[in-house]
């Protein structure tokens, strides 16, 4: 999947991009051919650059309903020629969980098109699983043949079709099949579930990979050759050292994090960060100056690892270097420093913004801790980071943050959160929106009596309109 290209976050296409909640409230003020262009814009092209955690589904559902759009772009989209070339399930994702729950909320035209793509698209296992949620056991057993019909008859395709019986994400259309009396569909379904079954049995009892000898060296040269075949196996590596490695042994685990060959010196730093040896931590920033880069993340990262005030100690020396430990010791005091760290974390987290700009992936922790410790000098930053980064997982976060540190979030982005595409920021929204505000109090109303919102958010809004919150 290529890297979306983000517009401005002033634009109207920037905010629906972005998934915030303004970016619904403009689409609704703005001419509708406007919004409806940007709309399909989003949902053909995924503006979201890891499209497995963040939600963009629901909030673009509703905006089509909320602008009454059609769906001729979206079929377009779904049943070019492009869908038989570029069969990479990103490219159609996102246009067919729209169109789920677009079907969830009645709309007729959104089920006949999962239908159809289900029956001849190339991404039609994610249609079906849409549709297992929403259609009807007879819509459903429709699409038996069609989608039988994709794997031959021989012993290739029965293999191909036990795959996919296995690993559907909603059951349910293959059980009304398995259930069918034709042997066409019946008996084939029946014997796939049986084959892929046994598929499974056999993998947990054969596992793959050579497995480690029950001794240090053993342990170390296990890593060792895993490195050298592509696979990072340094924390189960030092997991194991934990069961073998005695106190005799520590002498070798200090050889080898000093000096041994790359995987046995991963898992050893591991092992010693593991068990708080008090060494560990100059052995660590050794292994940061003059490792290899595998030697050098592998040290970070079992630095981060790393409980209790020794760690958070050597985080305070360590914040103002200029590279990747010194990145990971201001992670560690945003997670576990305290009120004294503040400055020392309110200083990273403006200059990983100034540096590495808004989406920075070390501004994950560094805006959770500033929300921590309750930093309110930060405001000012937590609302650019807020304003501008194209993760709606950040701005999640940043919104949290704000709460805690922001006077003004209450009757400020607390308002636009309530129509935003992640349903943890909404939940935030609920519980912190000016309820004086009119739009807040309608969406209020709106979000508990929708049954497509999760039920973390319901709370949340329960908690503000219920009979015994204040009157709204």
């Amino acid at each position: 999947m290529f890297e979306p290209v983000i517009a401005p976050s002033g634009t109207l296409l920037g905010l629906l991009q972005r998934g915030r909640g303004d970016g619904t409230l403009h689409a609704l003020a703005a001419p509708r051919a406007e919004a409806l262009a940007a709309l399909n814009h989003c949902v053909l092209s995924d503006p979201r650059h890891d499209w497995q955690v963040e939600n963009r589904s629901l909030y673009y559902a509703r905006l089509y309903l909320d602008l009454h759009g059609g769906l001729d772009e979206v079929e377009a989209h779904l049943f070019s020629a492009e869908d038989h070339i570029g069969t990479d399930e990103s490219r159609t994702g996102l246009a067919l969980a729209v169109l789920g729950h677009l079907a969830a909320y009645g709309r007729d035209d959104a089920l006949a098109l999962l239908r159809r793509y289900a029956a001849t698209g190339s991404n039609w296992a994610w249609a079906l699983d849409e549709l297992a949620l929403r259609d009807d056991d007879q819509g459903l057993r429709s699409l038996a043949a069609p989608v039988l019909a994709r794997f031959p008859a021989t012993p290739e395709g029965d293999a191909e079709l036990a795959v996919a019986v296995r690993d559907a994400f909603e059951p349910r259309p293959w059980r009304l099949w398995a259930d069918d009396r034709r042997e066409a569909v019946g008996a084939r379904v029946r014997a796939a579930r049986e084959r892929g079954s046994f598929d499974r049995w056999q993998r947990q009892l054969r596992p793959s990979g050579p497995q480690p000898g029950w001794s240090v060296r053993a342990v170390f040269e296990w890593a060792q050759q895993g490195l050298e075949r592509g696979s990072v196996l340094h924390v189960p590596a030092a997991r194991c050292l934990t069961a073998v490695a005695g106190p005799d042994d520590r002498p070798l685990i200090l050889e080898a994090a000093r000096g041994g060959p790359d995987g046995a010196r991963c898992a050893a730093l591991h092992y010693l960060a593991e068990s708080r040896d008090p060494a560990v931590l100059d052995l660590i920033e050794a292994a940061a100056l003059d490792g290899s880069r595998t030697v050098a993340e592998a040290a970070v990262a079992a630095f981060e690892r790393m409980c209790g005030e020794p760690a958070v100690d050597r985080a305070r020396s360590w914040v103002h270097r200029p590279d990747a430990l010194g990145a990971s010791a201001a992670g560690v005091l945003a997670c576990r420093g305290g009120a004294q760290d503040a400055e020392l974390v309110l200083g990273a987290l403006r200059e990983t913004v100034r540096a590495d700009g808004p989406d920075a992936p070390l501004l994950w922790t560094l805006v959770d801790g500033t929300g921590r410790l309750g930093i309110q000098c930060a405001a000012p930053v937590l609302r650019h980071i807020y304003r501008e980064t194209t993760s709606s997982q950040l701005r999640g976060r940043t919104a949290r943050a704000l709460a805690a540190t922001d006077p003004s979030f209450a009757t400020g982005f607390a308002v636009e959160c309530l129509w935003d595409c992640e349903e943890t920021t909404r939940e935030v929204a609920a519980l912190h929106a000016e309820t004086g505000d009119a739009r807040v109090a309608e969406r209020l109303r709106r979000l508990a009596a929708d049954p497509a919102e999760e039920d973390e958010v319901q709370t949340a809004v329960r908690s503000r309109i219920g009979p015994d919150a204040p009157t709204i």
